[in-house]
């Protein structure tokens, strides 16, 4: 294919794309399933790296990053932006909307919309395409994000229809779902990372990631609610988030024309209980003057428009007797303090229990036996106890201690230095640990065995059809005891064996990841997996080895070793490898570029601006070249990138190994491609 013609491909796939994204996104009606749609994006990318000339900032490839911001430029809004006056009373939105009364004589009208829990956004569109996208910042600087916000799948790169202005800004909010929040949060605790407080403070942190492909998985979602410029033909905003709609933005359904305060009102007492059954946060409602003309003639304070207010929900607060603590084990052993309350009604719902995270918690609270408690829902949904009424305290309540054994098995619980929870060591004979670990085997990101889900393997494990990862493979073998059970009907059986013989198709990385090995997330399963290339190499990797990989510390490195010394887990991987599991790294097929790097080794560390660590491993191997896993003395390139581990460079200073940039690895290579 020539130039020209890769051109033309090039601008129709990427044509089909952006309607296809907002067919998905913004209306709901898909035309292609989730593969179609790949396969056409995988021919764009692969178009794009054969003829890098023509590849283009609102390309939709750059939805999946790849994009490395090392610093954040700060640039100057070209309209301020500034903040809301807030209030938390009906009587002082009765005094906004007199204050109005006051300056406008004639009727007007208010436009309320949703106050998102997020991360305030303008986006800067010339010509119908995404040119910037600027944090809030101080006001009247922001960080520029654009390469992260192009990941974003709900912005649109390009916009629908043609009758919007030639240049134009849009705000909005950038914000996390709750049940995305939740599963980051839990892969943060498998790796051993603290948490984050809620999705706000979680999107913010993504937000502002240096690679934009990690920010890519994180599921980010955007609102948008303001547009401005200086030719806009509408004079309404009502008017103007209809028109946004059209070219192709999301925008909320649930913004209402009120005619009047009370209308406004009934929306604020609507929202107070559903935003309950809402998928992400909010914290307010947002009450803004209709038209332009009326806005204008309203005008702003120093700090906020006199046209619009916030209305802020308060903490739903209620106060209820704690009635004991129960302690939960999970899959890695990690012990999780929940405090058993008096039924209490909290913001539309029955409050029962409330989790108490840890030890500190419950010293910090200085939590005594049937204390009065004060229990909020944090993050607007998950209740927490945010204090104790000392006054309704009994005389001489025994304060409440934090168990010192496994409330499942009785083994001494263990604390590591630095680590917020308790830990049960028992973990190959623990129940809880047990059944969690072959929940996490089977999980989505691990094996996908949909058929096999908790409450199966809850099941199974009950019946003592199951006690570990191996004889979920065992199953086969026991389709007669499986229809015994309740809710085992021939075709549920025949599923769950054909889930179990499909999983085996799963790639080296997945199986890694499922196996559970404590600090070994998804991401780290992966690093690992190609840095090591099979399970042998793995086991058998030293210490300096392990830490020689990419983001792999001592800890996680120390985890590893630990898993692979026990002979139980030699038992179990040589099992699975029986079965026909992957643990080996199935190799992509190397298009020789040349011989140049032929008996060179190389490792690969750090962020690049150029290429990401995958394409540097790719071009030195099609050039002849091999890539280590770990810094020694046969190493004769380490390949520094920023932010390298101090550990590695330290290594290669002391063993004397060359240490290069991206840009001498391709001087390395102009021979081979003149």
């Amino acid at each position: 294919m020539n130039i020209e013609l890769a051109k033309a491909r090039i601008e129709e796939l990427s044509k089909e794309l952006h309607r296809h994204n907002h067919l998905y996104y913004q209306l709901s009606t898909p035309e292609i399933s989730d593969r179609e749609f790949d396969v056409l994006l995988e021919e764009l990318i692969a178009l794009e790296k054969s003829y890098p000339t023509l590849l283009q900032s609102d390309s939709p490839s750059q939805r999946v990053g790849g994009t490395i911001t090392k610093n954040f430029k700060t640039v100057a809004h070209k309209y301020p932006m500034l903040s809301l006056g807030n209030t938390y009373s009906e009587q002082e939105l009765s005094e906004f909307d007199l204050r109005i009364k006051k300056i406008i004589s004639e009727d007007f009208e208010y436009v309320c919309e949703l106050k998102y829990d997020g991360l305030a956004i303008g986006l800067s569109y010339e010509q119908g395409k995404l040119k910037q996208a600027l944090t809030r910042g101080d006001g009247s600087k922001g960080d520029d994000v654009t390469a992260n916000v192009r990941t974003i799948n709900t912005i649109p790169m390009v916009l629908q229809n043609s009758d919007y202005p030639d240049e134009f800004e849009i705000r909005g909010e950038v914000f996390m779902h709750r049940n995305t929040f939740d599963e980051l949060n839990r892969d943060r605790e498998e790796i051993g990372e603290s948490t984050f407080a809620n999705p706000r403070n979680f999107a913010s942190g993504t937000l502002k990631m240096q690679d934009s492909r990690e920010v890519a998985k994180r599921g980010l979602d955007c609102y948008l609610y303001f547009l401005l410029g200086e030719k806009l033909s509408f004079k309404t905003h009502y008017e103007s988030l209809e028109k946004a709609k059209s070219w192709g933005f999301q925008v909320s359904p649930t913004y209402k024309l009120c005619k009047n305060i009370e209308e406004v009102f009934d929306y604020i007492k609507h929202w107070e209980t559903e935003r309950e059954k809402l998928t992400f946060d909010i914290d307010g409602i947002v009450i803004k003057v209709n038209r332009y003309d009326q806005q204008e003639a309203l005008g702003f304070t120093a700090k906020s428009p006199r046209w619009a207010i916030a209305y802020k929900f308060k903490a739903a607060e209620v106060e209820t007797e704690l009635l004991s603590v129960d302690y939960q084990v999970g899959r890695t052993g990690a012990i999780t303090p929940v405090a058993n309350l008096s039924p209490v009604l909290l913001a539309g719902t029955t409050v029962k229990r409330a989790s108490l995270h840890n030890a500190d918690q419950i010293e910090k609270l200085d939590l005594h036996e049937n204390d009065i408690v004060k229990v909020e829902k944090g993050g607007e949904i998950i209740p927490k106890i945010t204090g104790v009424n000392l006054e309704k305290r009994k005389l001489f309540s025994p304060i409440i201690s934090y168990i010192t054994h496994c409330p499942v098995c009785g083994e001494k619980l263990v604390r590591k230095e630095g680590e917020a929870h308790h830990y049960c060591p028992n973990e190959d004979a623990c129940p809880p640990q047990i059944v969690g670990k072959m929940q996490h085997f089977t999980s989505r990101k691990a094996m996908n065995i949909d058929s096999l889900g908790d409450e199966t393997i809850e099941q199974l494990f009950q019946a003592q059809m199951i006690s570990g990862i191996a004889d979920i493979y065992r199953l086969k073998d026991n389709e007669h005891q499986l229809l015994q059970l309740d809710r085992f009907a021939a075709k549920s059986v025949t599923n769950l064996i054909q889930g179990i013989e499909k999983s085996k198709e799963n790639p080296f990385e997945k199986v890694l990841f499922g196996l559970g090995i404590r600090y070994v997330g998804e991401t780290v399963a992966k690093k690992l997996a190609y840095a090591f290339r099979n399970i042998e190499a793995l086991m058998h990797a030293s210490f300096e080895e392990l830490i020689g990989v990419d983001e792999i510390g001592e800890r996680i490195a120390q985890s590893i070793l630990d898993y692979f010394l026990k002979e139980e887990h030699q038992s179990l991987i040589q099992f699975l490898r029986e079965e026909g599991l992957q643990f080996e790294l199935v190799e992509k097929e190397i298009i020789k570029e040349s011989e140049l790097l032929v008996g060179k080794s190389f490792v690969i560390s750090g962020v690049f601006t150029k290429y990401s660590r995958e394409e540097l491993k790719d071009k030195i191997e099609a050039n002849g070249g091999k890539i280590l896993s770990g810094i020694s003395a046969k190493l004769n390139f380490l390949v520094a990138g920023d932010n390298m581990g101090p550990s590695k460079l330290q290594k290669a200073q002391k063993l004397n190994i060359p240490i290069i940039s991206e840009e001498e690895l391709d001087k390395m290579l102009e021979s081979s491609i003149n």
